[in-house]
């Protein structure tokens, strides 16, 4: 993941987003794409706790806004990493207990994806039960901002669509109820044709296969859902 900071905002984003765009600018095309799954993509205003969220849904790109105040509990406890010395601090935020390691003599307030306000930068924070892990490893300045247009405030070519929080969910919901609907358009629209689908490596050539599909597309939603708000995560039926 990168966080990137400047005089007037914060962005946290995956890094292969980053490496897609980085390969279309140097051909001058649009044919490396990626679609970021993991729910964290996050800008700010620098020192704020006003994020504006980006996530695909299916083939849809959408942003929705949200305040995610963090109040921190600092602890005079420190630990040595290499030439830094790291002030702990914990909070609960989105359902889970963090602890978190900064360091005050680098002046940015800021730290990976909703994480910010403390009196310096995060180097490291992780939830109680180790599900989620963010450590710095690297750090760079550069000469001038990086342009995300392309791959974070739209995908790949396709812009953010603004939502809210209700209507995220309602669209979870929808994709899981059927996450295969474009495709069974695609049948229904070519009954006659001898259309073929791959899905997971697998040809699909009917409707009946396709819905034999839904239930074990189900059954990865259910598994892999453990959003970092754990306490916004959607509550699928089995």
């Amino acid at each position: 993941m990168n966080l990137d900071i400047n005089s007037k905002e914060v962005k946290f984003y995956g890094r292969n987003l980053l490496i897609a765009d980085s390969l279309n600018k140097k051909f001058g095309n649009m044919d490396n794409k990626h679609v970021d799954m993991t729910g964290q993509i996050v800008k700010r205003k620098i020192n704020t706790f006003d994020n504006e969220n980006f996530i695909n849904i299916k083939f849809g790109y959408y942003s929705f806004k949200t305040t995610d105040k963090i109040n921190w509990n600092i602890s005079h406890e420190t630990k040595q990493v290499q030439q830094y010395t790291l002030q702990k601090a914990t909070t609960t935020f989105g359902g889970r207990n963090w602890i978190a390691w900064f360091n005050k003599d680098i002046p940015f307030n800021e730290g990976p994806f909703k994480f910010s306000g403390l009196p310096g930068l995060v180097f490291e924070i992780y939830d109680s039960k180790k599900n989620f892990i963010y450590n710095l490893v690297k750090s760079q300045e550069l000469p001038d901002l990086y342009p995300t247009d392309d791959f974070f405030e739209s995908n790949f070519g396709s812009k953010a669509i603004s939502i809210n929080e209700k209507q995220k969910q309602k669209l979870l919901l929808e994709f899981y109820n059927d996450p295969f609907s474009f495709e069974r358009t695609n049948f229904n629209k070519s009954a006659n044709s001898n259309l073929n689908i791959n899905i997971g490596g697998k040809e699909i050539h009917s409707i009946d296969e396709l819905n034999a599909q839904v239930k074990n597309m189900q059954e990865i939603i259910r598994k892999y859902n453990n959003p970092v708000e754990i306490n916004k995560a959607v509550h699928y039926k089995n």
